[in-house]
């Protein structure tokens, strides 16, 4: 690895051992980058220096009127934030930082400061409650957060000595979205428009992004400057080709990769302009696209079948490309978006661990049912137990290989991600013989809902929690609208009625505890749950029952 300009060390001394990384397939032109590489330099610096300083990149709302800041002006607030991180924080290369804050112009001056400095973001959903925030935090050792003032709240108990989430790593915390004195905007207007870039490697951690396995318990994909760079000139560049006239829109939040691909680094790397909008409802997206003139847009699949039966009330005559990912595509789904728009959708399989889409097809590339094939740079198989290739139209687990790859922090799930070189996404699928892949379900017990990945054991272990509850057993179920819908089956302690209150009772639980959207929207009430003779649950038998 080329040397670091990390003077924290954490995140490189806790990459998994170097034989236990999949095979990074590097010898490739459209990823060919020089050893020392910034990011947030290369997306922001470069595209002002290709001659966009004057043209709009990031589109917000403001008093009710569309407001575009330019490059230049983008580049001059990146800048003097990353002066507020250094002189004002002291915050050091290396250092881990929690990025919460919904989509919004401020969410993404401070990622791009935090990345032009050096830093190791470290990205939250704003739905995230205190007990998932601690799990990372001390799970990445951050010691500084940076907070969208009006997500303070489940982020304060974290910062209380008195509460039982309390993480006594987490030393300092500033504030944006605000015009306190010490906020990180007012700080900011006094410092500098100019910024050194931190000198960082290609391989310098820059980024390390949560995911929630089937335990429950978070997983950090470290992913490298390079790698940043590499998901917006691979996808992009061969399946969406962006042009800087385009106008991004979307739902993914910028603390998923999706999003911060799709809705900020896709953009910017090509001198384009980007829509960023919080809380979008199916109707008020149509509303961005109309009102921006947007022309691409970024959602998950159920988003567009709500939105197909409203498209005839609102101008689409801009909008150009869609593309779905974050769940699997229907194709009711595909044809109904079609039919409302005449647009034909682009479909892609991506995931944290290789940062985005390695899978997609476009134009007249799409085969019925299929997802598409790999993109260039990416190579992929059906593989059974022994990681041996299947023949085509055979289902298999799905193995991919490219310039991006699973590099789990600290963690032994790393050994169960990556076998002999290969990302194992956790997929099963089936290719043809031309090599495209037709997905089938997820191989272990994830809820994929709605685009967000739920784990049914993390929620059973919430509801266990509730006096009313003995056991339950938790999975997904199929939804025409969502993908998947969780459903608990619950055993109820003596005393405690089967009835309509309780089921609000315990969602109402849930969704105090955790992220609302994990919350059980369907429970049924059972006398006993199916189990081995050594009391292991028997998930098979729940998705029967149901």
């Amino acid at each position: 690895m080329e040397p670091s300009a990390h003077v924290d060390t954490f995140a490189r001394d806790n990459l998994p051992p170097q034989d236990q990384w999949p095979v990074f397939l590097l010898d490739n032109p459209d990823v060919a980058y020089p050893a020392r590489l910034n990011c947030a330099t290369e997306l922001l610096d470069t595209s002002i220096e290709a001659g966009h300083a004057d043209h709009p990149a990031i589109w917000s709302e403001v008093d009710g009127k569309p407001h575009a800041t330019t490059y230049g002006e983008l580049l001059a607030r990146v800048n003097r934030s990353a002066h507020v991180l250094v002189d004002e924080m002291g915050l050091q290369p290396g250092n881990r930082v929690l990025l919460r804050g919904p989509n919004s112009l401020h969410m993404a001056i401070t990622a791009l400061a935090a990345l032009k400095a050096g830093l190791v973001l470290v990205p939250t959903m704003p739905l995230l409650r205190a007990k998932e925030l601690k799990q990372i935090i001390e799970k990445a050792q951050v010691g500084a957060a940076l907070c969208d003032a009006r997500l303070t709240q489940e982020l304060a108990r974290c910062t209380d000595p008195q509460d039982e989430f309390y993480c006594a790593g987490l030393k300092q915390t500033r504030l944006f979205h605000d015009d306190a004195a010490d906020s990180l905007d007012t700080l900011a207007i006094g410092k500098p428009d100019d910024f050194t870039a931190c000198d960082t490697a290609a391989d310098d951690v820059c980024l390390i992004a949560f995911t929630s396995g089937t335990t429950g318990a978070p997983k950090g994909c470290m992913h490298f400057h390079r790698d940043v760079v590499a998901m917006c000139d691979l996808f992009p560049r061969h399946v969406l080709k962006p042009t800087s006239s385009d106008i991004f829109c979307g739902t993914p939040p910028l603390a998923f990769t999706f999003g911060l691909g799709g809705l900020l680094c896709f953009p910017l790397r090509v001198g384009a302009s980007t829509v960023l909008i919080e809380k979008l409802t199916p109707e008020t997206l149509l509303q961005t696209v109309e009102r921006f003139h947007a022309t691409v847009m970024f959602t998950a699949p159920t988003f567009y079948r709500q939105m197909a039966p409203l498209v005839a009330h609102h101008d689409m005559s801009t909008l150009r490309k869609t593309v779905s990912a974050g769940e699997a595509l229907p194709d009711s789904t595909r044809r109904l978006w079609h039919d409302a728009t005449g647009i034909e959708m682009i479909d892609g399989i991506g995931g944290t661990e290789l940062i985005h889409i390695f899978i997609s097809a476009q134009g007249d590339t799409i085969r019925p049912h299929a997802i598409g094939r790999a993109i260039p740079g990416y190579v992929v198989q059906a593989v059974d137990d022994d990681m041996q290739p299947v023949a085509p139209g055979t289902i298999g687990k799905l193995a991919v290989r490219g310039p991006t790859g699973c590099r789990y922090l600290a963690d032994e799930r790393q050994q169960k991600f990556v076998r002999d070189g290969w990302n194992l996404p956790g997929d099963s699928v089936y290719l043809d013989e031309d090599g495209y892949v037709f997905y089938q379900a997820r191989a272990d017990d994830m809820i994929v809902s709605a685009g967000y990945n739920i784990s049914g054991p993390e929620v059973e272990s919430v509801l266990l929690q509730h006096e009313a509850v003995a056991e339950c057993g938790v999975i997904g179920v199929p939804d025409e609208t969502r993908g998947q819908i969780v459903k608990a089956f619950v055993v109820l302690n003596p005393g405690y009625e089967p009835d309509a209150d309780m089921i609000a009772r315990l969602q109402d639980f849930v969704k105090n505890s955790v992220a609302p959207y994990k919350y059980p929207r369907v429970i049924s009430f059972v006398g006993a749950l199916p189990r081995t003779e050594t009391g292991k649950l028997k998930r098979f038998e729940l998705r029967s029952m149901a």
